[in-house]
C-alpha cells in the first residue's frame, strides 16, 4: 500500500544532479553524527539526541540517490563510532590493530543491511518507518552489548546521564527503553520532516510522499508515550533512601608507567615496579587518614592499587588502618594478570574476594573467582564490588544487586581517552538496579552516586589529578523491575530487527 501526501499547492521540482545530492547527503548524514556525538557525555548536549537523528533521515530518504541511501545511516552510525568510541580506546597503550577499523566495519555493515531499507518504506507506505528505525538502532545496540570490546559504549542512552528526573523508568525498561524512547521520538520527528520535504520539493520524479496525517498521527502517539514516560519518572524520583553511608573514593593521581622495553623484560619483578607499587600505597596510607575526622564509613581505593594480595601479605597494617579509622576499606589489587578486590571490615575480616568479570581483552586479565559475585552482609547494609570494565556491561552489575546488593563499589583504573565520560555508565548502572555506586579512579574520573542515578560527587580530568570524594549516599533494599527482568527491551528489539531484516525482502519481492 502506497500514500500519496495531500497538499494544497504543487511542490517544486529540484533540478539537482546525483553528484550534487551525493555530496548534500553526505554532509547532512556527517551532521548528525556530529549532533549525536555532542549529546554524548560529557558535553550532554541530551536534546540532540532526539533532533541528531534528523538530518541522517533527510539524507537517506530524500537527499542522497536511491541506489546510494543506506550510505546516510551507515556514515552516521560510523561516524558516532569513529567520533565517540574508537579515540577512547585508541588512546590505550597496546590497543589493538581492529580498534582503528570499527568504523569502517560498522559503516559497511550498516550500508549493506540498510541498502533496501528506502524501498521497503515506499512500498509500505511509511506505516512502519518509525518501528523499523527504532528497533534497527536498539536490536543493534543489542548485538553491541555483546561484543566485548564495545558492551554498551556509546548507547545514545547515556546522552540523558545528567537528566536522573527523565531516567527512572530505566528500572523497569533498562538501558535499552531509554535508547528505545529516545530513536522513537527522533524517528517520529525525522517522518515529520520527510513529509514537510515532500510537501515543498521534489527529488525524484517517481516517489511515494510522505502522508502527512501519518506523521502527524505518529507524532501525537509517540508524544502521549513520552508524556507517560516523564510523568512515570517524576513518579519513580524518590527522596536519597532508607539508610545514609557516608563514603569516600579515593583517586591518588598516581600514574604507573613502563616502557615496552620493562614490560618485554618481565616488568612484574623489577625494582623499579616495586618502588612504584611502594609510593602509591604510602600515597593511598596517607589520603585514607586524613579523612579521620569525617566520621566515615567505608573507603573505596582504586583498581589495582596493591601488587600484592593485602589477604597475604601487609595484613596488620591494613587491618590497623580499618581499625583506626572505624572503616570498611574496598582494597583492589593485581598480582600479575590478577585483577581482585577485596572488602576489609573495621573488625579486621576479609570479608571475600570480587574477580573481575569482564576483563580487557587484549590485557590479558584473569582471576580464579571471576564468574562469582559476593555480596558481603554488613551494618551498612549488604556491600558488593565490580571493577571498571565491568560497568560497561549491564549484567554484572544486575547479577551483584540480584544477589542483594544495595551499595556497589567500583574499583576503576581509567585512561586518560575515557576519563571524561567513563562515569556516565555508572548512573544506569544505579538506576537499572536502584543500588549506589562509589567509582574511585586511579588518575582520571571519581564518582559517588545514589540509586536514582543522581551524581553527589564527582571529578573527572585530562591529566591524573589527585582528589579525594566524600559524600552521604542514600541505598535502598528496594530492587529494581529491570534487575530482575534484564534486558528484556533489548532482547524485543533485537527480534523486531530480525523481523525486519526477513521481512523487508519479502515485502519486496511480492511487490514486484
Amino acid at each position: 500500500m502506497t500514500a500519496k501526501f495531500q497538499s494544497s499547492s504543487s511542490p517544486d521540482q529540484i533540478p539537482w544532479n546525483s553528484a550534487t545530492r551525493l555530496i548534500l547527503g553526505i554532509f547532512l548524514s556527517i551532521l548528525s553524527a556530529f549532533l549525536l556525538t555532542a549529546s554524548m557525555p560529557p558535553r550532554g548536549f541530551w536534546l540532540l539526541a532526539v533532533l541528531g537523528f534528523a538530518p541522517m533521515t533527510l539524507a537517506q530518504h530524500r537527499i542522497l540517490p536511491r541506489r546510494w541511501s543506506s550510505l546516510g545511516s551507515a556514515i552516521t552510525i560510523g561516524g558516532l563510532i569513529g567520533l565517540y568510541i574508537m579515540p577512547a580506546f585508541l588512546s590505550l597503550p597496546g590497543s589493538p590493530w581492529y580498534m582503528k577499523l570499527l568504523p569502517l566495519i560498522f559503516g559497511l555493515f550498516v550500508f549493506a543491511a540498510d541498502s533496501k531499507t528506502r524501498s521497503f518504506h515506499e512500498v509500505t507506505g511509511y506505516h512502519w518507518f518509525v518501528l523499523n528505525g527504532a528497533f534497527g538502532w536498539v536490536g543493534i545496540e543489542m548485538i553491541r552489548s555483546m561484543i566485548p570490546v564495545l558492551g554498551t559504549w556509546g548507547f545514545i542512552a547515556y546522552a540523558f546521564y545528567r537528566v536522573p528526573w527523565l531516567i527512572q523508568p530505566v528500572s523497569i525498561f533498562g538501558v535499552f527503553g531509554m535508547s528505545m524512547i529516545t530513536l522513537l521520538a527522533g524517528y517520529a520527528l525525522g517522518l515529520i520532516l520527510l513529509a514537510w520535504f515532500d510537501r515543498c520539493w521534489i527529488l525524484d520524479k517517481e516517489r511515494v510522499a510522505v502522508d502527512g496525517r501519518l506523521a502527524l498521527r505518529w507524532i501525537k502517539r509517540i508524544g502521549a508515550v513520552s508524556i507517560f514516560w516523564t510523568a512515570l519518572s517524576l513518579l519513580l524520583l524518590q527522596p536519597a533512601g532508607e539508610r545514609a553511608c557516608h563514603i569516600a573514593a579515593l583517586q591518588p593521581g598516581f600514574r604507573l608507567q613502563w616502557t615496552e622495553e620493562e614490560k618485554a623484560t618481565n616488568w612484574l619483578e623489577t625494582e623499579r615496579y616495586h618502588e612504584l607499587y611502594d609510593e602509591l600505597l604510602i600515597t593511598l596510607v596517607s589520603q585514607t587518614k586524613e579523612l579521620a575526622s569525617q566520621d566515615l564509613d567505608m573507603v573505596v581505593w582504586p583498581e589495582g592499587a596493591l601488587n600484592f594480595d593485602p589477604q597475604q601479605e601487609h595484613s596488620a597494617e591494613l587491618r590497623a588502618l580499618a581499625a583506626d579509622m572505624d572503616v570498611y576499606l574496598v582494597l583492589p589489587y593485581g598480582v600479575g594478570y590478577r585483577n581482585e578486590v577485596t572488602v576489609l571490615s573495621p573488625e579486621g575480616e576479609f570479608l571475600g574476594v570480587y574477580g573481575k568479570n569482564h576483563p580487557v581483552v587484549f590485557v590479558h586479565e584473569e582471576s580464579a573467582t571471576r564468574g562469582t559475585y559476593p555480596v558481603y552482609d554488613t551494618k551498612l547494609g549488604k556491600i558488593g564490588t565490580i571493577i571498571c570494565y565491568d560497568m560497561d556491561f549491564t549484567d554484572t552489575a544486575r547479577r551483584i544487586a540480584n544477589n542483594g546488593a544495595d551499595l556497589i563499589a567500583v574499583p576503576s583504573g581509567d585512561w586518560s581517552g575515557i576519563g571524561d565520560k567513563h562515569f556516565a555508565h555508572l548512573v544506569f548502572r544505579a538506576v537499572e538496579n536502584r543500588a549506589a555506586m562509589v567509582k574511585a579512579d586511579r588518575n582520571f574520573d571519581s564518582a559517588i552516586i545514589d540509586p536514582y542515578g543522581r551524581i553527589l560527587a564527582l571529578i573527572y580530568a585530562s591529566v591524573p589529578e589527585q582528589k579525594t570524594l566524600t559524600a552521604m549516599v542514600g541505598t535502598t533494599s528496594f530492587k529494581a523491575v529491570q534487575c530482575r527482568l534484564g534486558d528484556w527491551v533489548g532482547w524485543i528489539s533485537l527480534a523486531g530487527l530480525a523481523t525486519f531484516a526477513v521481512g523487508t525482502p519479502v515485502v519486496l519481492n511480492r511487490a514486484r
